[in-house]
């Protein structure tokens, strides 16, 4: 389990953060090994998911003796956060802001990713401590959003999540974006359906390469 500082480098080192959501019980471990394997650090198990704290559980402990950051998505509140924190999640991300949420990172240690999608909103998180911001749709809000709102919440690393590809990741990396957070544009799902782990883990090859290019 990472410290929050550490945490907090490993995500905006990497730039990029995989969504694993409507993976099952069985095959979370095997996918999130394969997706560290293609070069993605920051992974992120939903908390949406049917025994999502056993999942983050399980993908911890799998990945306990290598340099990848374990995370919870879709966390929708205070009590929600403390679950998966127990569960062994080093960062808590959510589609939207609740300041209980960020109360419960801030008090464990754990870095703090809600949701905005207005500069309201962005300042109210940043107000609550906040450590990153997840701008969320991204491909909704578009990379002028992120522009608009670098100006006063330049301090915050903005996450841009929903609709982030590698055909236009490098949009959201101009527009000042720290990171990006994808889920099916990363993971192939198909691949997962045939139990093809290399087609997983070259599928996140690929996007990881495109991350690095937009960053270079």
């Amino acid at each position: 389990m990472a410290d929050k500082l550490e945490t907090y480098r490993q995500i905006v080192d990497a730039g990029v953060v995989a969504v694993m959501r409507g993976i099952d019980e069985e095959d979370i471990v095997p996918v999130a090994k394969a997706l560290y394997e293609g070069g993605v650090v920051a992974l992120e198990v939903t908390a949406d998911a049917t025994r999502a704290t056993e999942m983050i559980a399980d993908v911890d402990r799998a990945l306990a003796d290598t340099d990848a950051v374990v995370g919870a998505g879709t966390v929708l509140d205070e009590s929600m956060a403390v679950n998966v924190i127990e569960a062994g999640a080093d960062y808590i991300l959510a589609p939207h802001f609740d300041e209980g949420m960020v109360t419960a990172c801030n008090r464990y240690g754990k870095v703090s990713i809600p949701g905005v999608a207005t500069p309201t909103e962005a300042v109210q998180a940043a107000e609550a401590g906040a450590d990153m911001l997840k701008v969320f749709p991204a491909s909704d809000l578009g990379p002028g959003y992120i522009s608009a709102i670098q100006g006063p919440l330049g301090q915050l690393p903005i996450v841009a999540t929903g609709g982030v590809s590698p055909d236009n990741v490098d949009e959201f990396f101009d527009a000042g974006s720290t990171a990006v957070g994808a889920g099916s544009a990363m993971i192939d799902y198909d691949a997962i359906e045939r139990g093809d782990m290399d087609g997983v883990r070259e599928h996140a090859e690929r996007f990881v390469e495109a991350v690095e290019e937009a960053r270079s």
